[in-house]
């Protein structure tokens, strides 16, 4: 068991749009290429089962942002009906100005999970931001949560499941079980 931060909850509270990084946070950086290319990426179902819990419970949209276009993170975007997919996308934090413009979204109404320093950007200008624990140190310094899980092994589950528990709670104080 861990404490959550009234600060984290605060913040969590706010939040109506989770976005997220793919390789490095819903995979684990790896991936397996063949003469053809890019073949195969392992995503964790318990991730997957935080998008839809985000989605059921609090009605918080759930959303991919990667640098890379790769069909496998569309499949994966189409099984758990993100409602936002953004591929191929270099400048992420120009990206973000688009989605608040585009959802009238307001900046602290989005949390954003990455790993490593393209992620940078977004993560100083959204509400609620976080990293696998395995995430480069440059990261690790900024973000408001460090999951003490790994990318690829549950770390989206946990940053979902600190958002479920901050808006779910009537007091300042809770225990989160990682």
């Amino acid at each position: 068991m861990i404490f959550i931060h009234p600060h984290l909850v605060q913040k969590a509270r706010r939040i109506k749009l989770l976005l997220t990084d793919c390789d490095g946070v819903l995979t684990d950086a790896g991936v397996y290429y063949s003469a053809e290319g890019e073949q195969l990426k392992r995503f964790s179902i318990r991730d997957g089962m935080g998008v839809e819990r985000l989605r059921e419970i609090c009605q918080v949209e759930t959303g991919i942002m990667t640098g890379e276009t790769s069909g496998s993170v569309a499949k994966r975007a189409e099984k758990l009906r993100l409602s936002h997919l953004y591929l191929g996308i270099k400048d992420k934090a120009s990206k973000l100005r688009e989605i608040i413009e585009a959802t009238h979204l307001h900046h602290d109404e989005i949390a954003y999970i990455g790993d490593d320093v393209n992620d940078l950007g977004i993560i100083r200008q959204v509400g609620l931001s976080a990293c696998p624990s395995d995430a480069m140190i440059e990261v690790r310094r900024v973000v408001d949560y460090t999951c003490h899980l790994s990318g690829g092994h549950g770390a989206f589950r946990e940053f979902a499941e600190l958002i479920l528990a901050g808006k779910m709670i009537d007091y300042p104080e809770t225990i989160f079980s990682k």
